[in-house]
Formats: C-alpha cells, sequence, structure tokens
C-alpha cells in the first residue's frame, strides 16, 4: 500500500471535482476547491473520520469494496480506479471480465435526478447505484452478495418477498421477462459465465423457472408502464425508461408518472419517505 500515493490522490480528485458535478450546489460559503471530505464520505458510505485519516497517510488498508465505493463517488475514469487500487496495494479488477464500474458519464446524470428515483442496473439485473429515491421507492439493493444481487436470481429463488412489490396478476409476465434477460446474457462476452451459473442454480431450485426457461424466450422486452406496490405509499404507477451504455453491459433506469397523476403526487412523497426511514 502507497500510502502517501494513495493520500495525495484522493484529495486531488475530490478536490478537481465541482459540487455541481455531483449534483450538489456551489454555496456561497466554500473555502476550499472541489468537494468536502463529508460531501465525499457520504456518497460512500465511509465515516468523515476515515476519508480524512486515508488522506492523511494514515488509514488503514481500505476494502475492494470501499475502493469501488470511493471511484464511483470520484466520478474516476477506469485507467483512474485502476490506479486507485494498486495506490491502496490491490490488484484492480480484471476488464476481460464484467465490471461493477459505472461510467462517470452516467454517474453525473445520476447525481443530476434530484427528483427522479434512478437506479444503474447491470445485465444481470443487479442495482450497481440508487439514487435516494429510488431506494425510497424500490427498496435499498446495495446489501446484496454473491447470485443473490441479480433481481434474475432474487425473483425465482425468493418469490415470496421479492414479489411483493409487484400485483399479482403481473407477476406472469415479469417471469417471463426476467427470465428471457437473462438468456440474453448468457451471450454476454463479460457476464455470460455469471449467467450461466443464475440459470444453473434456478433450474435447481425453481420449478417455475425450469417450465419457463424450456420455452427458450428471447426478446420479451419488459413493460414500459408499471405498478409498483409501496408499503408506505400504496401502488404507484410509473413509466419506465431505460437508457443503455454503449455497450448495453449497463442501463440507467428511470421511474417517472404522468404529471399531475396520484402516482406523481406519490413520487413527490418519496423525499419524504426517505428521510423518515433514516431517522
Amino acid at each position: 500500500m502507497d500510502r502517501p500515493g494513495l493520500a495525495d490522490f484522493l484529495r486531488a480528485r475530490r478536490e478537481a471535482l465541482r459540487p455541481t458535478d455531483v449534483g450538489l450546489p456551489e454555496g456561497p460559503r466554500r473555502r476550499t476547491p472541489g468537494l468536502r471530505r463529508e460531501e465525499v464520505a457520504a456518497r460512500t458510505g465511509m465515516s468523515t473520520d476515515y476519508l480524512a485519516r486515508l488522506e492523511q497517510r494514515r488509514g488503514p488498508q481500505p476494502s475492494e469494496a470501499m475502493l469501488t465505493a470511493l471511484a464511483r463517488a470520484l466520478h474516476l475514469s477506469l485507467d483512474e480506479r485502476d490506479h486507485l487500487f494498486r495506490l491502496a496495494g490491490h490488484r484492480p479488477p480484471p476488464r476481460g471480465h464484467r465490471s461493477d464500474h459505472v461510467p462517470p458519464a452516467v454517474l453525473r446524470i445520476l447525481d443530476r435526478l434530484e427528483d427522479t428515483p434512478a437506479i444503474v442496473v447491470s445485465e444481470l439485473g443487479e442495482a450497481l447505484v440508487q439514487n435516494r429515491l429510488a431506494r425510497a421507492l424500490v427498496g435499498d439493493e446495495s446489501g446484496f452478495t454473491g447470485l443473490r444481487r441479480s433481481q434474475y436470481y432474487r425473483w425465482f429463488a425468493e418469490p415470496e418477498t421479492e414479489r411483493a412489490l409487484y400485483p399479482t396478476e403481473d407477476h406472469a409476465r415479469q417471469s417471463r421477462t426476467l427470465a428471457a434477460a437473462l438468456r440474453a446474457a448468457l451471450g454476454s462476452e463479460t457476464s455470460g459465465r455469471d449467467a450461466r451459473a443464475i440459470a444453473e442454480r434456478l433450474a435447481a431450485l425453481s420449478p417455475e423457472f425450469v417450465e419457463i426457461w424450456a420455452a427458450h424466450e428471447v426478446g420479451v422486452l419488459p413493460s414500459r408502464h408499471k405498478t409498483l406496490l409501496h408499503p408506505e405509499l400504496g401502488p404507484v404507477e410509473v413509466d419506465c425508461q431505460f437508457l443503455h451504455t454503449e455497450n448495453h453491459a449497463q442501463s440507467l433506469l428511470l421511474f417517472t408518472a404522468a404529471p399531475g397523476s396520484p402516482s406523481d403526487d406519490k413520487l413527490r412523497l418519496l423525499d419524504t419517505v426517505a428521510t423518515t426511514r433514516r431517522g
């Protein structure tokens, strides 16, 4: 671990970001360039004291998960992310295999969506980054590990909890859609191996999956209009829009509602829901 190099790099990248780059107001009382430590810490889930120790060359070695969070918070490119890993004494994630690295351009869009629930998802249905309103709408998906990170897996392996967000009459369509998306991922150069592992595991767990998988359906497009059953707000009708990265390995999913509709009013209440849950 190169503590001096890591400290200098973190400080330099933090100071190079403007508040508006991450969706924050400039504010009239900023005395130092770039983001404050507490702003970066809040975006990574670490304490401000921990980040301060890293920047002061006296912190412990960060984990790979923490480095990934730092790379996202600082909007690092792939080259910068790899450099960060090496400074911290870790081998960078291989680029030939699939990557959870979210491009800075996508993160900039996500940071500017202050009034719209949005999620960056992988081609395996994994929530890579959620903004605050998305966590309030569909739940925080950051704690899942292993195969459970994939919504495709959870939908069939854990139906009692995963399907509570959707009306019963929509379950059959959603099952076909997710199975078709998983089949499409089998041909991915970056995610094919993981998609096969999910399919093999589900074949041993879910008779429903086995039946749907045997139909070999592809191209079953996700519904652009959905009803989500929110635990506090009740049914919320949303339109879903996908913005794909250039290689289609990741997508930015946006949830909106018709202006002036009851569901639009409910989406506006998500900020209150998020605040209440934090409290």
